[in-house]
């Protein structure tokens, strides 16, 4: 992948920067401190999107040249955004919300160029479906602390979440955080819209 600038990702999730590295990318990490409490934004595509691009300017202030890459992640079941649980209480009703039951994975994600602040946005959603979990299980994964920094409280890669998921119908990339495809794609095309390809 050919990028002509610096990248600068919007964002601590160590997620997204294994992904972003797996691509053999080099980037630097300045975390947005943007507020993800946005509830009053309740259409799925647009919360995401907003968020990512919100992320994406409040980083850009502080870079003179390169690509920003913000970036969000939400579970939605039956309508309901399901961000990160604020505590364990919260993360066990929202793993029993999910068990036997598919619900559907939103990540947002924005590159803004700097200085021109030109904006590419897009999205991609990936339907994941949880077998029984039991409230034994939950509970134990719960007190593992690992839900507690993840949209819908579970992670599929690298944690025991893993096991929660029957079958995913989209991009496992988007679920772990970051769709791959969909970005490879994305920052190709703007370049070649600034001109730099």
């Amino acid at each position: 992948m050919i990028i002509k600038k610096h990248l600068i990702l919007a964002s601590r999730s160590p997620r997204r920067q294994l992904l972003l590295k797996q691509l053999g990318l080099k980037f630097d990490v300045v975390e947005s401190g943007v507020d993800e409490d946005i509830d009053h934004i309740q259409i799925p595509i647009e919360h995401v999107t907003i968020l990512s691009q919100r992320k994406a300017i409040a980083v850009g202030k502080q870079v003179e040249d390169g690509f920003v890459i913000g970036a969000d992640t939400i579970v939605v079941l039956d309508g309901k955004i399901l961000g990160k649980p604020e505590d364990e209480n919260e993360a066990i009703e929202m793993l029993s919300l999910l068990s036997d039951r598919t619900h559907t994975v939103f990540t947002g994600f924005t590159i803004l160029d700097r200085p021109s602040n030109k904006i590419y946005s897009d999205y991609e959603t990936t339907d994941v479906t949880f077998r029984k979990i039991f409230i034994d299980e939950i509970k134990e994964y719960v007190r593992s602390g690992s839900p507690l920094d993840k949209a819908g409280a579970y992670g599929i890669q690298d944690d025991y979440g893993a096991v929660f998921v029957k079958k995913i119908d989209g991009c496992f990339y988007n679920v772990v955080g970051f769709p791959l495809t969909k970005f490879y794609l994305a920052i190709e095309k703007f370049q070649k819209e600034l001109g730099l390809l």
